[in-house]
């Protein structure tokens, strides 16, 4: 079984997962845009991205351009989690996520290891650990 996670934005997938691919050395996989689908969305969202993977060592995200008349709320319902074993590697994963977005649990020791919790400017949570 493998369980993963499915990211919807607001138009700006691409943006999202250029700045993914960045951080977690991954590459974009599987883009397909609107432009070829029977989907009723505007002539201006045909570009938009209707499905794409981001995938590298570890890291394999779907994600996709909701059709405009989908409803996309900001919220806490799902926080991508990642696991790191160097403390400065994490540390370093913690504040490119955060950048532009909002901290919510600064990347400190806790009684575990390592430990932060941010939104990215994308609105997508995230949490960082690092066992000692």
């Amino acid at each position: 079984m493998n369980v993963q996670a499915y990211l919807a934005f607001k138009g700006n997938c691409q943006e999202a997962l250029k700045f993914y691919s960045e951080i977690f050395n991954a590459e974009i996989k599987n883009l397909q845009t609107y432009e070829d689908r029977k989907i009723d969305v505007p002539s201006n969202y045909r570009q938009k991205w209707q499905h794409a993977e981001l995938k590298g060592k570890g890291i394999h995200i779907m994600a996709y351009d909701a059709s405009p008349d989908t409803p996309i709320n900001h919220g806490n319902q799902i926080h991508m989690s990642v696991d790191l074993s160097s403390e400065s590697e994490a540390k370093q994963i913690f504040d490119q996520l955060s950048e532009g977005g909002q901290i919510h649990h600064n990347f400190r020791e806790r009684e575990w290891g390592y430990f932060g919790r941010c939104s990215d400017k994308f609105g997508i949570g995230w949490m960082v650990n690092c066992n000692k």
